[in-house]
């Protein structure tokens, strides 16, 4: 069986927190590979490190239709939610067209639910519960979409080992190489209640650069700091401008 797969998404799905000698692997391009131990795969990942719905929709979107996939992930918004930008109307529109397209062209949709963010970085409640309103929202469009198009999914905050340490890379947004493979097994285990029967990536550790100190120091001088500190400009004032206004709100005493 001729096997087309296309993934879009964003720095989860290019493999950013897999490093493998070549670059980065990541849970799409895992599951690509145990497709193709069953099935003849033909695998394009179109995802890009930071892409935004608004990204997805003009960049990638055209190149994964040419493809012609059977299978296609769509796997984005985290960043959106981080953006001083952020406008759910237009993440919606956004992400019905991406997944409007993607089933006109004959592909099974494998999309995803967020989890807490806020709990994995481990925020104040305070900047936490914000940041948490905003991932709903993401969530709302994916049950949508899910709803309307149907296809796969998997629910990340139904997985307790998301809010485990080792799932994640040393800057808690990308998944380690264990994280990675947990959720291509669970991507595995949706495509097998549909007939497509493999054996699904095993989650030992295997082909990736071995990790460190001095390679995670090196992460995130080059990478995790100056991501933080852009998501900083852009999200803090208004993160802080919630967090003050919840707080004005429980210490002001009613009045009458």
């Amino acid at each position: 069986m001729y096997l087309r797969y296309a993934a879009l998404g964003d720095s989860a799905t290019f493999g950013i927190g897999d490093p493998v000698p070549t670059g980065w692997r990541g849970w799409a391009r895992l599951l690509a590979e145990a497709l193709d131990t069953a099935y003849d795969v033909s695998f394009c990942n179109t995802a890009v490190s930071g892409a935004t719905a608004t990204s997805v929709l003009s960049g990638q979107l055209d190149d994964a239709l040419a493809h012609r996939p059977d299978l296609a992930s769509l796997v984005v918004g985290v960043n959106d939610t981080m953006r001083a930008s952020w406008d759910p109307v237009r993440l919606r529109e956004e992400l019905m067209t991406c997944a409007s397209s993607l089933n006109a062209a004959g592909a099974t949709l494998l999309t995803a639910r967020f989890h807490d963010h806020g709990a994995v970085f481990g925020l104040p409640g305070v900047l936490r519960r914000p940041l948490l309103a905003r991932i709903e929202s993401v969530n709302r469009v994916y049950d949508e979409v899910f709803a309307t198009y149907g296809g796969l999914r998997v629910d990340l905050a139904a997985h307790p080992a998301v809010y485990s340490r080792g799932f994640w890379s040393v800057d808690r947004l990308h998944p380690s190489e264990l994280g990675h493979r947990a959720l291509a097994r669970a991507y595995a285990a949706e495509l097998a209640t549909v007939g497509l029967t493999f054996e699904p990536p095993p989650l030992a550790l295997s082909g990736g650069v071995a990790g460190g100190w001095r390679g995670d120091v090196t992460w995130m001088v080059r990478e995790g700091a100056p991501w933080m500190g852009r998501r900083a400009r852009d999200l803090g004032p208004w993160a802080f401008r919630m967090a003050w206004e919840e707080t004005r709100q429980r210490t002001v005493a009613p009045r009458g």
